[in-house]
């Protein structure tokens, strides 16, 4: 099954275990760094993987990558991607830096956004494990600061089986009086999404 095959019901439940994540997330976060941070999944899509990049800003854009392997019944591949831009004001945020401060990504920033990936990937399998009943084991988070073309071909060659889409989770942290925009994508592997859908009794 292809992602461009989903029903409106089965984004639908997709969308609402992203909803969930996101709480989850929004909570975690808040705990982590003892400060209000909301959290949001405004839009949910399938996207091709030749137009992955283009969700970043472009192919030449410079981003910071988090993935995670994804082990399981339905093994799957995630990857947390801002624009570099947008992960020095996510640092900010986090460690209550007022807004400019962060010019570089060294190795306390980058420690910084892979909890956040490691949070993010936690959070949301919780919600999918929740729903389904499959259990999901998460791999220790990589970090990469590249063009966003560079990223997703890296991630790309790691995976065996896979198909030609990808499920994008739009995401939105909101504190400090800040907003920030990142993307979250699912990149089940062969015979995963079959598993899942048919978990959520949406086979």
């Amino acid at each position: 099954m292809d992602f461009l095959s989903l029903t409106p019901l089965q984004m639908d439940a997709l969308r609402e275990v992203g909803n969930v994540g996101a709480g989850n997330s929004a909570t975690a976060l808040s705990q982590m760094v003892q400060k209000a941070i909301d959290m949001k999944v405004p839009s949910l899509g399938v996207v091709p993987f030749d137009h992955v990049a283009d969700h970043m800003g472009g192919p030449e854009t410079l981003v910071a990558g988090v993935y995670l392997r994804v082990e399981g019944k339905a093994p799957a591949n995630l990857l947390f991607v801002l624009p570099i831009d947008s992960a020095k004001a996510l640092v900010d945020m986090l460690m209550g830096f007022p807004a400019g401060t962060t010019q570089a990504i060294g190795e306390m920033e980058a420690s910084a956004l892979k909890e956040v990936g490691n949070i993010l990937a936690g959070t949301y399998l919780s919600a999918l494990s929740m729903f389904t009943r499959l259990t999901f084991e998460q791999s220790v988070p990589a970090l990469a600061i590249d063009m966003a073309a560079a990223i997703i071909s890296v991630v790309l060659t790691s995976i065996a089986e896979v198909g030609d889409h990808a499920l994008l989770l739009a995401t939105e942290f909101i504190g400090e009086g800040q907003q920030i925009a990142g993307f979250l994508f699912l990149i089940p592997e062969e015979g995963s999404l079959e598993l899942i859908l048919g978990s959520l009794g949406l086979a």
